[in-house]
């Protein structure tokens, strides 16, 4: 039988897809998301007893390294004055770049959603800082969305 990943494991991939892609200019996208599936390979294998990447998974990571300059000039766009991007803990750029990916990219997910799980995967992988710090910058952005609607 095989597993289906919730939206919220599926992000969690992402994380740990995304972290060593942003660290290592010689990986690629598969073999990242192949390690951040491997420790749970045995529960992802189809009817064919084929091992399968998640759709949502496949998007999220495709989406965020296509929109990855857009996506750090937006966030550097919300920092504080003298603070840069090459300053912010990589996890918390990744995570940054996940939620704001989906609240600009993803129609079928609430902006709110989106800053939710954020946040919570910056308490996943990240700390209490982090976590306040990311939930700031999508919370301003989400404002910013609102008002421009």
């Amino acid at each position: 039988m095989s597993k289906e990943l919730a939206r919220h494991e599926i992000r969690q991939k992402a994380v740990q897809a995304l972290f060593p892609l942003d660290v290592n200019q010689d990986l690629n996208k598969k073999d990242a998301i192949d390690a951040a599936l491997e420790l749970e390979r045995d529960e992802m294998i189809d009817k064919e007893q084929e091992h399968f990447v998640p759709d949502y998974l496949d998007f999220l990571v495709t989406g965020v390294c296509d929109h990855k300059m857009e996506l750090d000039e937006k966030i550097k766009n919300h920092l504080r004055k003298g603070w840069r991007l090459e300053r912010l803990a990589k996890m918390d750029l990744v995570i940054l770049r996940i939620g704001l990916f989906e609240m600009l990219y993803v129609t079928d997910v609430p902006n709110k959603v989106a800053l939710n799980e954020a946040v919570e995967l910056a308490k996943t992988f990240s700390d209490e800082d982090s976590r306040k710090f990311i939930n700031g910058i999508l919370s301003t952005v989400n404002t910013e969305i609102e008002a421009s609607l």
